[in-house]
């Protein structure tokens, strides 16, 4: 394989690969004990589906595979997808991302992407929300990795949100001395509710556009910050899974819900992205919770 295209190829296996552990370390954790409503419903267990980008001439654009799990006693709801498409860009994102200083784009569309996406939304008030992604994306006169985490608690606990920053500033430290400081800032400004006038949740790191000029350092960043995630996010489950809960609880988590909705779909750059460019549509909106609420 040429350079470029092997390097597509491990990061395409790369993201599937952590998808893989990740199911198996989620529903490990469904087996464990919980406490309050839904304790007594059996293990939640991922489904498995495959997804296919539409093309407008219908020829091959790729896919992915959706795995989702509802209804489960500890998690209601989590997706963990991968993907990996190909094709060309129509004029409006060919324009955002000439915006965004991709060479190019007028006179070769023609883009490669692949990446895990991660939403997961807890039964227990007290346990907290999660998203992770991250992605590789090409285009015939560009190359960038983005991606990230943050954590979204509907009940918040200082040490949960300490604990879970020192492992993404541990995992950021190898890479580059400015790394989690930079990333941290551009994760509170990416995930700022601007109508609601708040972050929609505690924070973590965020990327995009990361090309130094060394794909291999900048691949190494991004397989960090994908080993880091279950070291940063499970021990807070193991630490408020076992903590009752009541009804207030629930009203607080639903409502919170609702302004991780919001985000998603009148901010979130990644879904506008999947479905203006013709992802599933099912696997694009895997982030929104199963139930929410507004005040």
């Amino acid at each position: 394989m040429s350079g470029m295209e092997g390097g597509k190829a491990r990061a395409a296996a790369w993201f599937r690969a952590l998808r893989d552990d990740i199911v198996e370390a989620f529903e490990a954790a469904e087996d464990a004990h919980v406490v309050g409503p839904g304790a007594d419903l059996a293990p939640g267990r991922f489904e498995l589906s495959e997804t296919r980008r539409a093309s407008d001439d219908g020829s091959d654009a790729g896919g992915g595979l959706m795995s989702v799990m509802r209804g489960g006693r500890l998690f209601e709801k989590v997706g963990v997808n991968v993907s990996t498409v190909h094709g060309r860009l129509d004029a409006p994102a060919q324009a955002a991302m000439a915006a965004r200083g991709v060479p190019g784009m007028a006179e070769d569309p023609r883009f490669w992407a692949s990446g895990i996406s991660l939403v997961a939304h807890m039964r227990n008030p007290h346990c907290p929300s999660v998203h992770m992604n991250t992605r590789m994306f090409w285009t015939p006169h560009a190359w960038w990795f983005g991606g990230g985490t943050d954590l979204n608690p509907a009940i918040e606990y200082a040490a949960d949100t300490e604990a879970f920053h020192a492992v993404l500033r541990s995992a950021c430290a190898p890479h580059g001395a400015d790394y989690y400081d930079r990333f941290k800032a551009w994760a509170d400004r990416y995930f700022f509710v601007p109508h609601r006038g708040r972050a929609r949740g505690v924070g973590g790191i965020f990327y995009d556009d990361l090309n130094t000029g060394d794909w291999d350092a900048d691949f190494a960043f991004t397989q960090s910050v994908g080993r880091a995630f279950l070291p940063a996010f499970l021990p807070l489950v193991e630490r408020r899974r076992t903590t009752g809960w009541n009804e207030a609880d629930r009203d607080v988590q639903l409502v919170h819900r609702g302004l991780y909705a919001e985000y998603n779909l009148v901010y979130d750059r990644g879904t506008k992205f999947g479905l203006s460019t013709g992802h599933d549509a099912n696997a694009v909106l895997m982030s929104l919770p199963p139930i929410a609420k507004w005040p």
